[in-house]
């Protein structure tokens, strides 16, 4: 049934223009070089012997060269005769089952076959001990493949987190404590709440690696255009003192969207491997619970979802976030998966679907009416790819001189109407209008 009278479908929704924003552009040029380097470095080299089963720990996100860098790290790791396995880390996605978290791998290109190591996925945990925080006691645990190995190497990014702030957020911890905690940590540590995460992570990574097998972690950053930017091996015993540092690093990195004031955000894609959120509240300052705090990004009215990544595998844990998606899209949810997800992590709000549209016009249409105070002669409409990609946006008429007089964006010849735009975006991540 249609949301509007028939009338309400006559309004002529402005064109769309493309638009560049300019980051820093700088990148690792030899990502292979660097991840061979760092393992050599001799505080690496040194906790490495002959003969040690390593497990290495690797997470659920779409980071940028993460096949390559794995198989590298496993081919330094073999060549000083260990013998190297992967265990996923990813607490509990791929609707939390041991064959869910080995596909999402293998989506990234990480098998057995192409890592030519073994990849042990399973849901087995082993209980270390028990942290305090002002919600109460919580006992943590980690996957027992690799508490059973001689040594862990996690591998993931550091970044910001979607949900809390403090010196150390996403990163090696994080890796240590909700990834390698598969369902059951995972679940556990979210139950004391996001508010306490930033003493309680940092206190039960130091519980994992004070009572695991933990020998250095591989840390990567990303710049704005999801790009690799640095990687760093970094020794357990450094972990704490050095992942705040790597954190400010990656903050300096971030993008965002350069605009002001926006009506209708249209959003081409969530996901898990794009954000833990599916859309990272740092870019469009939401969070499951409201606006984010300390957000100094653009004032949104409405989000309009358009599709799902396809290395998501239908989880759209934090499409809650949005108020508008369209039904072609919201029929590729797997909702079991989904659930699981947004439970486990405290988070049912970001499981829940936003009200089902038709059409793309109908969606920017319903934020448009929806929102407050809007000019329906100049409404102001920013597309974007997803929160991650932000190098390329669309904006429509309205923001055009906004765009003009600001020295980091560039205003490009290109115009298209909004459904053109978004066709196209679906057709490019491969999303529900293919």
């Amino acid at each position: 049934m249609p949301l509007f009278p028939e009338s309400a479908y006559q309004l002529k929704l402005p064109q769309m223009h493309r638009v560049l924003q300019k980051f820093d552009t700088t990148k690792l040029e030899d990502v292979e070089g660097r991840v061979r380097a760092e393992i050599q470095k001799e505080e690496i080299r040194s906790l490495v012997k002959p003969g040690m089963r390593i497990a290495m720990a690797v997470g659920s996100r779409g980071i940028q060269n993460m096949a390559l860098i794995v198989k590298t790290v496993a081919e330094e790791l073999k060549s000083m005769g260990a013998s190297p396995f992967i265990v996923p880390a990813m607490g509990s996605h791929g609707g939390g089952t041991a064959q869910g978290q080995a596909a999402i791998l293998a989506g990234y290109g990480i098998t057995e076959e192409t890592m030519g190591i073994p990849v042990i996925s399973s849901l087995e945990v082993d209980e270390l001990g028990t942290v305090t925080c002002d919600s109460g006691t919580v006992h943590v645990v980690i996957d027992r493949h690799a508490n059973h190995a001689d040594m862990i190497v996690p591998l993931g990014r550091v970044k910001p987190h979607t949900d809390f702030r403090g010196p150390i957020e996403s990163g090696l911890c994080k890796m240590l404590t909700i990834g390698l905690g598969k369902f059951e940590g995972c679940t556990r540590l979210h139950h004391m709440g996001a508010v306490n995460f930033p003493t309680l992570l940092p206190d039960a990574a130091r519980l994992v690696i004070e009572k695991a097998p933990v020998g250095f972690g591989v840390a990567i950053i990303e710049n704005s255009y999801d790009q690799t930017w640095h990687i760093e091996a970094v020794p357990a015993a450094q972990i704490h003192t050095r992942e705040p540092e790597l954190l400010k690093m990656a903050r300096s990195k971030m993008s965002s969207i350069m605009i002001k004031d926006i009506d209708a955000l249209v959003v081409g894609e969530l996901g898990k491997d794009i954000s833990g959120a599916g859309m990272d509240p740092n870019i469009i300052g939401r969070a499951a619970r409201g606006r984010l705090k300390d957000f100094d990004g653009p004032e949104i009215q409405r989000i309009f979802v358009v599709g799902l990544t396809e290395s998501t595998h239908g989880n759209a844990s934090g499409i809650g976030l949005a108020d508008y998606v369209l039904k072609s899209c919201a029929e590729t949810i797997d909702l079991e998966t989904t659930a699981v997800n947004s439970v486990s992590c405290g988070n049912p709000e970001g499981g829940r679907i936003p009200i089902q549209v038709q059409t793309i016009q109908e969606g920017v249409l319903a934020c448009l009416r929806s929102g407050i105070g809007v000019d329906y002669e100049a409404p102001k409409i920013v597309y974007i790819r997803n929160t991650l990609q932000l190098g390329e946006i669309w904006v429509s008429d309205a923001l055009v001189n906004e765009v003009k007089e600001n020295p980091d964006m560039v205003l490009c010849e290109e115009k298209a109407d909004i459904d053109s735009v978004a066709i196209k975006g679906c057709k490019l991540h491969g999303g529900p209008l293919t």
